[in-house]
């Protein structure tokens, strides 16, 4: 099966009102700004978010918020986007805190097809609320669930196109966790490449994972978001 697309809006065609999304990145490093822009021109909304943030005022993610697509959030760092608590504060948008481990882990145990795990991350503290609490060799602990998603979003360095995939330095961040973690994978790449052509030492997402690939129209680099059409 062919896996490549020829434009973000096509490849997204998958994405119904609804859903719950996994996005890549940190900020603005490592996210599938060309995807994000794709699910900006199509219908769905009342869309799940799950990422590290919310990109940043009229950027990034930060473009879906405006429009008002995206009714809950779940991440770590949503202050990079000063916004999101303005939404917040008027009832627009649900927003779930994670600490950015248990948001790293909650994702690898959905990938790995765990039911979700006990962390002494959050204990004593406004994050546990409502959890379930269990003492394991006098250590207190929380429980929590798996976490995965209708669609992951990814970004990645290079593809073959088989759909194996690498990644660029610190830009890999939550990207590879995503891969597993969700039933339609859709990944965003700078480089498109013939099978045979990545080395299998150097690649991190096997193809197997990777359901649709695009072409990225934008990327970032030191003096901001740049098109590279």
């Amino acid at each position: 099966m062919d896996k490549i697309h020829g434009n973000a809006v096509q490849a997204l065609s998958c994405v119904q009102s609804g859903h719950t999304l996994m996005v890549g990145g940190f900020g603005l490093i490592g996210a599938p700004l060309t995807l994000i822009d794709g699910l900006a021109e199509i219908d769905a909304t009342d869309l799940t978010v799950i990422s590290n943030n919310l990109g940043e005022a009229g950027r990034g993610l930060g473009v879906l918020l405006r429009q008002g697509k995206i009714q809950k959030a779940i991440g770590s760092y949503f202050t990079s986007n000063r916004e999101v608590g303005d939404y917040y504060q008027k009832g627009e948008i649900e927003l779930q805190l994670l600490p950015q481990g248990t948001l790293s882990e909650s994702m690898r145990a959905g990938g790995a097809g765990i039911g979700g795990y006990y962390t002494k991350t959050g204990v004593g503290t406004e994050l546990a609320k409502g959890k379930e609490e269990r003492e394991i060799d006098g250590v207190k602990y929380v429980f929590e669930p798996a976490i995965r998603a209708n669609i992951a979003l990814i970004k990645a360095h290079k593809a073959d196109t088989l759909g194996n995939l690498i990644y660029y330095k610190t830009a890999r961040n939550f990207n590879p966790l995503m891969a597993t973690a969700a039933d339609v994978v859709i990944a965003e790449v700078d480089e498109i490449v013939e099978q045979g052509e990545l080395s299998p030492e150097e690649i991190v997402t096997p193809h197997v994972f990777v359901d649709k690939i695009i072409k990225a129209k934008k990327i970032l680099t030191k003096a901001g978001v740049v098109s590279c059409e």
